[in-house]
C-alpha cells in the first residue's frame, strides 16, 4: 500500500473546522469533501461526526492512496473509500450529498476549479443544504494580513492562475450557481475564513 502523507496545516486547523461543522451540520447525513488531500481531515470528521457518512475525494491518485493508507489504521464504518473527483468537471461521481466541504483548494487551483466546485456542489445539494469553504481570502474593506499577501505572491509566482480569491467574487459566482446571497463568514486561526453558503 502507498504511504500515507501528512499535511501540517491539516493538523492545525482540523479542530477549528470541526467546530464549525458541528455548528452548521444537522445530526446526520452524507458529507462530500472535495480535494481531501492527505485524508487526515476526512478521518477526523469520521471519528468525531459519527452520525455522518464521510465521502473523501481528490483528483490526485497520490492523495487517494494516502487517504486509503490513513484509513487502513482505523475501523471507521462511516468513512467511504476516496473517489476520483475533478472539481472543474461538468459531471461528478456523486449525485447527491447533504453537505459539501472544500478546504484550501480554490486559491491553489485555476478559477475554473472554483467555478466547477460551486456548480458541482449546487447539483449535489438540496435547498438549504450547506457548502463550506475554508481558506484565505481577500475581503473588500478589510486589510489583507501580511502573511496572506506573501502567500498570494508565492502562489502567483508558482502559477499565475493561482492566488487568493476575492470573497465578493466567490459570492457572486456562488449566487450565479444557485446559492443564496449573504453567506455566513467565520474568522478562523492563521487569517483564514470558513464561508458557509446555502443552496437556494
Amino acid at each position: 500500500m502507498a504511504a500515507a502523507y501528512s499535511a501540517p496545516a491539516a493538523l492545525r486547523n482540523r479542530d477549528p473546522i470541526l467546530g464549525v461543522l458541528r455548528d452548521v451540520l444537522p445530526p446526520s447525513g452524507l458529507l462530500l469533501e472535495v480535494a481531501s488531500g492527505s485524508g487526515e481531515h476526512a478521518l477526523h470528521w469520521a471519528r468525531h461526526l459519527p452520525g455522518w457518512t464521510i465521502q473523501p475525494s481528490d483528483a490526485d491518485p497520490r492523495a487517494r492512496a494516502s487517504i486509503a493508507a490513513h484509513a487502513a489504521g482505523d475501523d471507521l464504518p462511516n468513512l467511504r473509500p476516496a473517489i476520483a473527483l475533478d472539481a472543474a468537471a461538468g459531471d461528478w461521481p456523486v449525485a447527491r450529498a447533504d453537505a459539501v466541504l472544500c478546504i484550501n483548494m480554490i486559491h491553489i487551483a485555476p478559477w475554473s476549479a472554483a467555478l466547477g466546485l460551486l456548480a458541482g456542489a449546487a447539483r449535489c445539494l438540496e435547498a438549504g443544504a450547506p457548502l463550506l469553504l475554508y481558506g484565505p481570502y481577500r475581503q473588500a474593506g478589510v486589510p489583507t494580513a501580511p502573511g496572506n499577501e506573501a502567500f498570494d505572491a508565492d502562489l502567483r509566482r508558482r502559477d499565475p492562475a493561482w492566488g487568493l480569491r476575492d470573497l465578493e467574487a466567490v459570492e457572486a459566482a456562488a449566487i450565479e450557481a444557485g446559492f443564496l446571497p449573504g453567506p455566513t463568514v467565520r474568522n478562523m486561526p492563521a487569517n483564514n475564513l470558513t464561508v458557509v453558503f446555502r443552496r437556494g
